[in-house]
């Protein structure tokens, strides 16, 4: 629609029940049904009629509002109507509604459009003579009469496909074009399958469709292949004569023309006025994706933050309803000559740029959020063997089902969030002509525990401490380990909660880490000497330290307990065999992780035919030397002994002084 004039005017019908003769009011794009200028029998008896058969199919560019109303035929003063909340649409119309649910999503729409015939009245409808309840209806609300349309049928097919994380969603969507681009020409075989390659029926199962038309379907597509079936049967569904076909275009004429006093669109909304109302309301559409990103992500493993981006997000539609109600409002008494545009425009330039729900602030929240989640999914991360826990009544549930149950509780998630209460005091007042005010976001940075480094430091030496501490427990099938959101003032950030038969033993039970060391002392042929250093961390909950070992290459660790940080001889050890060592605390619920000796520690040979060596650390004593036969006997079990030239030698030496 242009601005005021008193020219006839095209406007895209939208799945609305136009009819010939009906009135109709530019101010408010509102139809007036029951009332006509006509008998019915006159209006019915003039009508004149021409086929116009037409049909076309082409892909929607993208799903901005500009390209959906560019789609549909609808003009500028039709779609600020639309934005405002004053058009309800229907049939294929009602993809103006579909919007993009995240910003992980690719979106391609094939729209198909078909005309059949056109109708309008005459010069026997419209002679001034021939208007027999005109007088009625001059002082109401009608601004315009319908005197032609145009028949036929839209459908919009909207093809979506998921996107990964390590995909691009513009390539996801080149791909997805190409087979939506096929659509047209793909047949059906006889067993109803898509005759198509392997590798495109695999391609486009991933593919899923929701349908927006004019046509009564048997059943709604939402696949690939329905779609396919249901786009060849459009034009039969039409019917053979078109009896099938809706109004797709409505042309108007002014009822001034009928009567000097009749009500007229005074002056039309300027292009500015309907880009800053676009802009609002698509920067609402952006913030709600982010929101409905967020929620499918830690938001669902911890309900202390989906709560508040459901909150969040409840805001932000309540803000967008108002706003649209607002305009609702005001675009009628624009059109009409009662507002000025300008004040208007610049009301709403001040809730753009000056309220909590500048876009600019909306964003920076989310912005805080998403990062508050990508801190959390780096610490859960870290946690193996490890089950996130919802909200705290599904705790209860989990710690009764185990003897021990060790949490970690981050603690800060259900904060306070003075942003949420400006953005809800705000909807429940009534804006005052301030100036803009600093970004109320600007302290959330202050008051965030994940904004804080010494606190998201301690945080993930914690959560390093506890997956290494349930990774080196997962065998132990008493003990659960849980991860839960919480509110606790006195813990910022998080705390490791200790529970034995459902309740709370300790609630900051602090794990032990790996011990600082394990030192390798004196090797004989039987046994290894080695010094604990004790660990870094929960030394107050350790009861004792193990030291296991086992042979290189083969699995089965035996255990040693030591009672505290000290040393310790590993005895009854193979001689001249290789061994690898490890220690770790041990606590009354659990093993922490083990220290493990860099590569392997090999025991002395059994002691050679000839002098007798000392002991390590032992007294002189008197070693007899064997008979020849015995120490042969011995070289030949393998006790260290290498026939080589040199211990020939010296054996023989032994010998010949015996």
């Amino acid at each position: 629609m242009g601005s005021a004039d008193s020219n006839t005017i095209e406007v895209a019908a939208l799945g609305r029940p136009f009819s010939l003769g009906m009135l109709y009011d530019c101010r408010r794009d509102l139809l007036i049904p029951g009332m006509t200028l006509w008998g019915h029998d006159h209006l019915i008896q003039y009508i004149r009629e021409r086929r116009q058969h037409y049909s076309a199919f082409e892909i929607v560019a993208s799903e901005s509002i500009d390209d959906k109303t560019s789609a549909l035929d609808v003009s500028a003063s039709l779609k600020a109507s639309f934005l405002a909340g004053n058009v309800e649409v229907e049939g294929s119309a009602k993809y103006l509604r579909h919007n993009k649910t995240s910003k992980k999503e690719a979106t391609v729409t094939l729209k198909y459009e078909a005309t059949t015939k056109f109708q309008q009245l005459s010069m026997d409808h419209l002679g001034r003579d021939n208007l027999k309840y005109l007088d009625d209806f001059v002082q109401g609300k009608a601004t315009h009469v319908v005197t032609g349309i145009l028949y036929g049928a839209k459908a919009f097919f909207v093809f979506n496909s998921d996107v990964c994380n390590d995909e691009n969603c513009q390539e996801v969507e080149g791909k997805l074009k190409v087979m939506v681009k096929k659509i047209p020409s793909i047949s059906i075989d006889g067993e109803g399958s898509l005759k198509m390659k392997d590798e495109e029926k695999k391609s486009v199962e991933k593919f899923s469709c929701n349908f927006h038309g004019d046509f009564l379907l048997d059943k709604t597509p939402s696949s690939f292949q329905d779609a396919v079936e249901v786009y060849q049967s459009l034009t039969k569904l039409l019917g053979a004569n078109g009896e099938n076909a809706v109004p797709v275009k409505v042309w108007l004429l002014p009822l001034i023309h009928l009567h000097t006093s009749a009500p007229t669109v005074v002056r039309e909304v300027s292009p500015a006025f309907i880009e800053e109302m676009q802009a609002v309301l698509e920067d609402l559409k952006e913030v709600e994706m982010r929101c409905n990103d967020a929620l499918k992500t830690a938001a669902q493993q911890f309900s202390e933050i989906g709560r508040k981006i459901k909150t969040f997000k409840d805001l932000c539609s309540g803000f967008k309803l108002e706003f649209q109600r607002n305009l609702a409002k005001k675009l009628p008494a624009i059109r009409g000559g009662e507002e000025d545009e300008g004040a208007v425009l610049k009301e709403i330039l001040k809730e753009k740029y000056s309220s909590p729900f500048n876009s600019k602030y909306l964003n920076e929240w989310m912005d805080f959020k998403e990062r508050e989640i990508y801190t959390l999914k780096s610490f859960t991360s870290m946690m193996k063997n490890t089950k996130i826990i919802p909200s705290q009544s599904d705790l209860y549930k989990e710690i009764l089902s185990a003897d021990h149950a060790v949490c970690f509780s981050f603690t800060s998630l259900g904060g306070h969030e003075p942003y949420l209460a400006d953005l809800s005091k705000h909807l429940g007042q009534t804006p005052k002509p301030d100036d803009p005010k600093e970004s109320p976001v600007n302290d959330i940075k202050k008051e965030q525990w994940y904004t804080l480094k010494d606190v998201t430091d301690a945080m993930r030496h914690k959560a390093k401490l506890f997956g290494d501490f349930a990774e080196a427990n997962e065998e132990n099938k008493n003990i659960k380990f849980l991860a839960v959101g919480s509110t606790d003032e006195t813990q910022e950030g998080s705390s490791i909660v200790l529970y034995k038969d459902g309740f709370p033993v300790n609630e900051n039970f602090e794990l032990p880490s790996k011990p600082e060391t394990l030192t390798v002392g004196d090797i004989n042929h039987n046994s290894v000497k080695l010094k604990i250093s004790p660990t870094e961390s929960g030394a107050e909950n350790i009861t004792s330290y193990s030291v296991e070992y086992c042979v290189s290459g083969q699995d089965g660790w035996i255990e040693k307990t030591a009672a505290g940080a000290e040393e310790v001889t590993v005895s009854d050890l193979s001689p001249n065999t290789e061994y690898k060592f490890r220690c770790r605390a041990l606590t009354s619920v659990g093993v922490g992780p083990a220290y493990e000796v860099s590569g392997s520690i090999k025991t002395s040979p059994c002691s050679t035919p000839g002098k007798p060596q000392d002991e390590p650390n032992s007294s002189e004593r008197q070693v007899p030397v064997a008979p020849k036969e015995e120490v042969l006997k011995k070289t030949a079990d393998g006790c260290g002994v290498q026939d080589n030239a040199s211990d020939k030698e010296e054996f023989r030496q032994e010998e010949s002084g015996d």
